[in-house]
C-alpha cells in the first residue's frame, strides 16, 4: 500500500499550484473552532505558496498573529464565510475598510452546509436565520414542521417558512487530526474534532496534519473517525498549543 505521508507541510502543498489543485482565487475548508483542532502548519505552508484571492471557509479567523490571522496578515484572503470572527483585530479592519468579503453563517448552518456539500446535496432548508439579514435574497419555502414525537397530532403544528441553503465543496481542506496512518485513516481528540471530520469529506483535495502518524492497520478500525479513502496526504506536526482566551485565577 502507497504511503501518503509527506516528510513536512512545505513538502505536502509544493506541487499543488503547478498541479492546478490550488490558484488564485481558489476555495480552501479550513478546520477548528477558535485554535482548537487547527491545521496550525498547513495554514503556514499554505501562506509560504504564495496564492492569493482565497476563498476560507472556516468557523472562525484564528487570531492576530496565528491560524488564518497569518494569511490576513499577508492579504491572501478575499472572502471569509464563517460563523465567528470576533477575536482577530486584523480581520476587523479589512472588513470595515473594505478590503475583505464576509459571508456570515449561523454555526449549525455552517455545519451543515458543509456535511451537505460533502454528501453531494447541493442544498437544503433550514428555518434558523428566517427573518434575519442572513436570509435575505435567498429562496423561502414554508412547512409543516417534523413531528417530534411518534402519535403527536400534526394539526397541532403550524406551518412555519424556511430558508434555502446551499451545500459548500472546497478546491482543498486542510484538516487536523491527533492520529493518522499512513494510509490517511484519522482520529481527532476530544472538542478538536469540530468540523474537521465533514471538512474531509467536502473538497476535492484534503490534507491532514497529525501529531502522531503510525503504520496502516495500527488503527483500530472502529477507532477512525475520517477513513483514509478521503484524504490524500498526511503530515506529522509538532502542535503549537496556543490559548486563545487565557483566564487564570486570582491568586
Amino acid at each position: 500500500m502507497a504511503t501518503k505521508l509527506c516528510a513536512t507541510p512545505g513538502e505536502a502543498l509544493r506541487d499543488l499550484r503547478e498541479r492546478g489543485i490550488i490558484f488564485d482565487g481558489c476555495t480552501v475548508m479550513v478546520g477548528g473552532f477558535g485554535l482548537c483542532g487547527i491545521p496550525e502548519q498547513l495554514i503556514v505552508a499554505l501562506r509560504d505558496t504564495g496564492v492569493s484571492g482565497l476563498t476560507c471557509i472556516s468557523n472562525n479567523a484564528g487570531v492576530d498573529d496565528w491560524g488564518l490571522g497569518l494569511l490576513l496578515q499577508t492579504r491572501q484572503i478575499r472572502k471569509m464565510i464563517s460563523s465567528y470572527v470576533g477575536e482577530n483585530a486584523t480581520f476587523e479592519k479589512q472588513y470595515l475598510g473594505g478590503e475583505l468579503e464576509i459571508e456570515f453563517n449561523p454555526q449549525g448552518t455552517l455545519a451543515e452546509r458543509i456535511r451537505a456539500g460533502g454528501a453531494g446535496i447541493p442544498a437544503f432548508y433550514t428555518a434558523t436565520g428566517v427573518g434575519t439579514q442572513v436570509a435575505e435574497g435567498k429562496p423561502h419555502a414554508r412547512f409543516l414542521p417534523p413531528l417530534g414525537k411518534a402519535g403527536v397530532n400534526r394539526d397541532a403544528f403550524q406551518e412555519r417558512d424556511y430558508v434555502l441553503e446551499t451545500g459548500l465543496f472546497a478546491d482543498l481542506a486542510l484538516v487536523k487530526a491527533d492520529t493518522a496512518d499512513t494510509f490517511g485513516n484519522l482520529v481527532y481528540r476530544r472538542t478538536a474534532r469540530n468540523f474537521n471530520p465533514m471538512m474531509a469529506t467536502a473538497a476535492a483535495f484534503v490534507v491532514a496534519e497529525a501529531d502522531h502518524v503510525v503504520n496502516a492497520g495500527e488503527i483500530d478500525p472502529d477507532r477512525i473517525h475520517t477513513p483514509g479513502s478521503f484524504v490524500d496526504r498526511v503530515v506529522k506536526t509538532a502542535s503549537v498549543k496556543r490559548i486563545e482566551q487565557r483566564t487564570t485565577r486570582k491568586a
